[in-house]
């Protein structure tokens, strides 16, 4: 019997019932769920056939890259955030961030 990896104690029980969420829009799936710690595993080909409903109705959310160019102000440079990702992130200007250098990539997280 296979041990759960989470809390290395359960074993697992299967489920038809695990709630999987996106956009509001609500997909039970088929998996299995550790007895112990009741984390949940979906089956694989239950996740996909998820997703793929999810794209379809077009809320399932694509990895977003923007170009963009800074600009030049005072001693520093600047950029905008688009208005769609202010608003979908529920930013404004009291929004604290944090900025880190990870390789050659700059990483902004809100707190």
């Amino acid at each position: 019997m296979r041990k759960c990896p989470i809390c290395e104690k359960g074993s697992f029980d299967k489920v038809d019932d695990i709630v999987f969420e996106v956009e509001g829009y609500v997909f039970i799936l088929r998996g299995e769920r550790c007895n112990n710690c009741k984390e949940e595993f979906p089956l694989e080909e239950e996740t996909q056939r998820a997703i793929n409903s999810a794209k379809k109705l077009g809320v399932w959310p694509e990895p977003l890259k923007l170009y963009r160019h800074f600009s030049k102000s005072g001693g520093g440079l600047v950029f905008r955030v688009p208005l769609d990702i202010e608003k979908q992130m529920k930013l404004n200007d009291k929004t604290e961030i944090a900025i880190s250098k990870v390789g050659n990539k700059i990483v902004i997280e809100t707190n």
